[in-house]
């Protein structure tokens, strides 16, 4: 017995230490998430909520209550915080409710803990941050991108659009520009972000939905709701270069973060159409199990992600396969989506 003991000592050395490994590499695994691994946070205008969901787990974590009726949403730089413009109790155009303030959600806690008053009714509706910290929303009732310092919790400024229904709009990748998709004008405006101004319109049609930009600030794309077809605008002339022609109304896309394609989303039929690297044409599609309104793509382009309102799913699409993956499904009324990495 006496003898075996060193030996005992020596196994007891190797298994702490075969542990100590596997406890390192576990750690090293979190600190570079998996391609279905990080966090959804999703505004749910059907039941008034923020719902954040475990991509890992497949599990709800929280769905915090909001006003009436957040669409969108921006997360803060560190993903602790996020900002839900409240909007109307309608769709854009019609009599309803006018929305005035962004609530503010701890998303580790779950927990609404704040909210910001724009000054007046103005229906914010789509949120998104700037590299400084500033968030800028669209602020559809007073035609203007209005820019919020959230830590003060107030308006520090804004920029005009010219245009009536601002509804979403989309950063160039230099964050000089914002342009707009105009609904009910059928237009985009462009932006001059450090300046604060509006350097000109574009005509595209009776009315559009939703816009995008190419990752390097060439193309921006919005969505024709009166034909099946994109609008392509040559952000060096600020026209329209040429129309990328679809099987069914677009509603929204979604470059991948490589540009080699454009994911496009249709509310009328359950599929993505991919383009070629281009942006010419449909060269693929994606069937997906239902129709969809927007979609976030990871930052490494490996998973998208779609809503689906009428549903309440949220669908998934492997891009490398470029299969659609078993959805997830939620509350009918899921919106405006963000993945971030973690909590």
């Amino acid at each position: 017995m006496l003898r075996s003991r060193p030996s005992q000592i020596a196994f007891l050395v190797i298994l702490i230490a075969a542990i100590s490994c596997v406890g390192l590499s576990g750690l090293t695994a979190r600190a570079k998430p998996s391609p279905t691994s990080g966090y959804l946070v999703i505004a749910n205008q059907g039941d008034h909520t923020l719902v954040v969901y475990d991509l890992s787990r497949r599990h709800t974590l929280s769905a915090t209550t909001v006003g009436i009726n957040g669409h969108e949403l921006a997360v803060s730089s560190d993903g602790h915080t996020a900002y839900v413009p409240i909007y109307s109790n309608v769709g854009i155009g019609n009599p309803g409710t006018n929305g005035r303030t962004v609530d503010i959600v701890d998303l580790r806690q779950g927990k609404l803990v704040g909210s910001i008053d724009l000054g007046m009714p103005v229906r914010p509706h789509c949120a998104k941050f700037a590299p400084d910290g500033l968030l800028y929303v669209s602020a559809e009732l007073d035609n203007s991108i209005y820019i919020v310092d959230v830590k003060a919790r107030k308006v520090v400024g804004k920029i005009p659009t010219g245009q009536h229904g601002s509804h979403m709009f989309a950063f160039s990748p230099d964050f000089r520009r914002i342009y707009t998709a105009n609904v009910l004008d059928g237009s985009v405006s462009v932006l001059d972000v450090p300046n604060r101004s509006l350097v000109t319109t574009i005509p595209v049609s009776k009315t559009v939905q939703r816009i995008s930009v190419s990752p390097n600030g060439r193309w921006v794309f919005t969505h024709d709701q009166t034909e099946p077809r994109v609008a392509v605008i040559d952000t060096d002339l600020n026209s329209i270069a040429r129309w990328i022609t679809l099987p069914s109304v677009a509603y929204s896309s979604e470059p991948l973060p490589d540009g080699s394609a454009l994911y496009i989303d249709s509310e009328t039929s359950p599929d993505i159409y991919v383009t070629d690297t281009g942006f010419t044409k449909v060269v693929s599609t994606i069937k997906l199990s239902n129709p969809v309104g927007e979609t976030w793509m990871n930052p490494a382009g490996t998973r998208a992600y779609s809503t689906s309102p009428a549903q309440g799913v949220v669908e998934i699409v492997d891009v490398k396969s470029a299969k659609a993956e078993p959805p997830i499904q939620l509350k009918p009324g899921v919106d405006g989506i963000v993945w971030i990495p973690s909590l």
